[in-house]
């Protein structure tokens, strides 16, 4: 099972830069994509019904802003869309698929660098999100949580991690929350298979022109609890595929 989780930064205009034929190349069983900013009535028909897979969109209140959408050949057997907390579900930052193997959280994580009340809300975001988590865990499910976490926890998933060491993604309490959801039962499936590999990220600003430097974050992630991490057979950064400021993380699964 092929598993994609890409940022888009606008599924329309992603769009005009290749991001179908991508999506069509690699032919995922599952395709998750965060900050859509689009709601499905502002989207053709070609958005929603590609050939073979069928498409789950949550949109955030606001148009425009946040969004997630996931892609699968196979029909879940439930879909939901949040955590059942209301400010945080109406920011469309969820679509949950549920398999008899594992459940899979496609989450586009707030940022909270625009202001200190975005801040404290990515923070209480970061805390529900890892109480609801443990208590799938406790329930025996195996999960899978992927997306932009706006979250880099190790000195090497960033270019320069001094410089930005008081910048919001990479905050001590955010590095550290990040460190306690792996304890809690979760793998790094990247740092898994390169647990010392420098260099490697997911995206790059816009405004600092960042990508031609390589001056990145690794903020895009995907875990898995700890009964799937030895199906896991291959997790993959796609760096050199454009499109948006993120680009596309890959892994393989037998199940």
């Amino acid at each position: 099972m092929k598993i994609i989780s890409w940022n888009v930064n606008g599924i329309r205009a992603s769009a005009k830069k290749g991001f179908w034929e991508y999506f069509e190349a690699e032919d995922a069983d599952i395709f998750c994509i965060q900050e859509t900013k689009a709601h499905p009535d502002q989207l053709d028909a070609s958005f929603l019904n590609r050939k073979g897979k069928t498409s789950y969109y949550s949109s955030g209140r606001k148009k425009g802003y946040s969004g997630t959408a996931t892609y699968v050949k196979s029909e879940p057997s439930e879909v939901t869309y949040g955590l059942g907390i209301k400010k945080f579900d109406l920011e469309g930052r969820f679509v949950v698929v549920e398999y008899p193997e594992f459940t899979l959280f496609n989450v586009y994580f707030p940022n909270g660098g625009m202001s200190e009340e975005r801040h404290n809300f990515k923070q209480e975001f970061l805390k529900k999100f890892a109480a609801h988590l443990k208590r799938l865990l406790s329930a025996g499910k195996e999960v899978i949580v992927l997306g932009d976490y706006n979250v880099a926890y190790l000195d090497i998933d960033v270019h320069d991690p001094a410089g930005l060491s008081g910048a919001s993604g990479f905050l001590p309490e955010e590095r550290q929350w990040f460190k306690d959801f792996l304890d809690m039962g979760f793998t790094d499936v990247y740092r898994h298979f390169y647990p010392d590999r420098a260099e490697k990220y997911t995206w790059w600003s816009y405004k600092e022109r960042a990508r031609p430097a390589n001056r990145g974050w690794r903020i895009d992630h995907i875990c898995v609890s700890s009964g799937l991490i030895d199906k896991v057979k291959s997790m993959t950064i796609v760096d050199d595929q454009e499109g948006s400021d993120h680009c596309p993380i890959k892994m393989e699964i037998e199940c």
